[in-house]
């Protein structure tokens, strides 16, 4: 392949290497030249251009991208048409992408020129979604480099396993103190992670945590015709003798292999009865958040055997994100109880809807609206309160006169609520666990809600936010686990941290409350005088 610079004159059949502009004359990289183009260079005064031509014996980068394509291409993999030398590869069936490494790395290998990038082995994909490109990175190569690269793909580097797994029965073991809802949402969030797959739960049994409850859970559902058994259990799997892989070894099955180098997602467990895969589910197959189990799971389900060597072969890239409702975070905290949670009460705003008036200095029962809050928070078993102020902050201070609390001043409380947020947590102590965050215009939080809430706090139990609820709705005040404090530290404008509740659903503390007291805040002045009314 010749490439350097020429006359427009001696550039015919050339093609150009970089876009031209002089004057109107715009000439794109990788336009052929020809008479019109000579005539065109010429009226715009170039008198040199850069241009590649091909010499026999080289392919064009699109002749070449697509031969090299249509060679990677297994099973399940369509081949869009090449263009501007890259070629790219998409799945044509839902399923698991199955890559040969080594094909791919062959490939690579044979010249600079020619590269193929995949999405990672095993990924699950969707009908229609890219999975792989072959880009040529000169105009042309040499078709003895391009047919180099055929041979090296062997008839398929990459291919679509299909789901074919599509009946799955779960087994959840129960001990004193699990609640019902883990087990319901846990059967939710696995029903959630097989519909990709088009498989559904087909029957789900909720025995005792003894191995021969299990044992006959597990035999019952295989005689149903579940072509994947998942047991949850209430305590998880510290040892080959354990209940599960024992109930598993009870019924004549087998296990393949326990623990797996990818956290979340250690204690997971592979075995096999009667040809059916079993899997023992780690602790973190109960969130919705990406783990090791999802791993396994999507490889089953598309009827991929995963084999011991490829389950210690998952260490590097192992490290995933944290799952919040772990008991023990790598981050270092220094406490994480219920002992020890600080009250925060949000006295900053402008009380615009008000019309005028300062709603937190509006008395009810003879007192400030935030007083009352800021007494019902002292009352409670919060171990010290911070009011965060701003707008009119010394009237508001001059409210709380009297009153144990730590102030804060907010010096950008006019950008709505989260600067308040931000300033009070930044103030909490860093001997707190959590802190419950009050709103400063809701007079009916008592201090029996917000010992509530610190009781429902259990970080052992996964619980880190304890929200109030009524019919589904959910209120104010909310408690937040110190590991939320850099979150709550990003918010933004006048929206409070909802998305952030149902970001971390899975470490949710509901507490049931009565009344409207955990929704009433007073923004106006006929909510004013509804509250002095009631």
């Amino acid at each position: 392949m010749k490439f350097g610079p020429a006359s427009p004159a001696d550039a015919v059949g050339g093609v150009t290497v970089h876009t031209l502009r002089q004057g109107s004359l715009v000439l794109k990289k990788g336009t052929t030249i020809g008479p019109a183009e000579v005539e065109a260079l010429d009226k715009a005064g170039v008198a040199e251009i850069v241009v590649v031509r091909l010499e026999q014996g080289d392919v064009s980068e699109d002749t070449a991208a697509a031969s090299i394509a249509q060679a990677v291409a297994g099973d399940g993999v369509n081949v869009e048409r090449a263009f501007t030398g890259r070629a790219n590869l998409f799945a044509a069936k839902a399923g698991v992408l199955v890559v040969d490494r080594a094909r791919v790395d062959r490939i690579n290998s044979v010249d600079e020129a020619i590269t193929f990038a995949t999405l990672a082995a095993f990924k699950p994909v969707v009908e229609g979604e890219m999975i792989a490109t072959v880009k040529i990175i000169p105009f042309g190569v040499e078709a003895k480099l391009r047919d180099a690269a055929v041979a090296a793909a062997g008839g398929g580097a990459l291919r679509i396993s299909p789901y074919v797994i599509k009946r799955v029965g779960v087994v959840s073991t129960l001990l004193p103190g699990l609640a019902p809802k883990v087990i319901e949402k846990t059967l939710r969030v696995t029903a959630e992670r097989l519909a990709p797959a088009g498989a559904a739960i087909m029957a789900e049994r909720r025995v005792p945590h003894d191995e021969a409850a299990l044992a006959a859970a597990i035999k019952e559902l295989l005689g149903l015709g579940a072509e994947l058994v998942i047991v949850f259990g209430a305590s998880a799997i510290a040892d080959r003798r354990d209940v599960i892989p024992a109930a598993i070894s009870g019924i004549g099955g087998a296990i393949e292999h326990f623990g797996m180098p990818v956290d979340p997602g250690n204690l997971l467990l592979i075995g096999n009865a009667g040809g059916v895969p079993v899997l023992g589910a780690p602790g973190c197959a109960r969130s919705p958040v990406e783990n090791g189990f999802d791993w396994v799971l999507m490889r089953l389900l598309a009827g991929l055997k995963v084999t011991r060597a490829e389950l210690t072969g998952m260490g590097v890239g192992g490290l995933l994100m944290e799952i919040v409702t772990r008991p023990q975070p790598r981050e270092s905290l220094v406490t994480d109880s219920n002992r020890n949670i600080a009250a925060v009460i949000l006295a900053a705003g402008r009380s615009t809807r008000m019309g005028g008036p300062n709603k937190l200095l509006a008395e009810l029962g003879g007192k400030p609206l935030v007083r009352i809050v800021t007494e019902q928070a002292l009352a409670s078993k919060a171990s010290g309160v911070t009011v965060v102020t701003g707008h009119q902050a010394e009237q508001v201070e001059k409210a709380l006169a009297g009153l144990k609390v730590k102030f804060v001043r907010n010096p950008d409380f006019a950008e709505g609520l989260a600067s308040s947020v931000k300033a009070g947590i930044a103030a909490v102590p860093q001997n707190a666990d959590g802190a419950v965050i009050c709103l400063g215009d809701m007079p009916l939080i008592s201090a029996d809600l917000i010992d509530r809430l610190i009781e429902a706090f259990a970080p052992d139990r996964g619980n880190l936010i304890a929200v109030p609820v009524s019919d589904g709705r959910r209120g104010n005040p909310v408690l937040w686990s110190r590991r939320f404090f850099n979150e709550l530290m990003t918010l933004d404008g006048d929206i409070g941290a909802r998305h952030l509740i149902a970001k971390h659903s899975e470490a949710v503390a509901e507490v049931p409350v009565e009344g409207h007291g955990a929704f009433l805040d007073i923004d106006t002045p006929q909510a004013l005088e509804e509250a002095q009314r009631g």
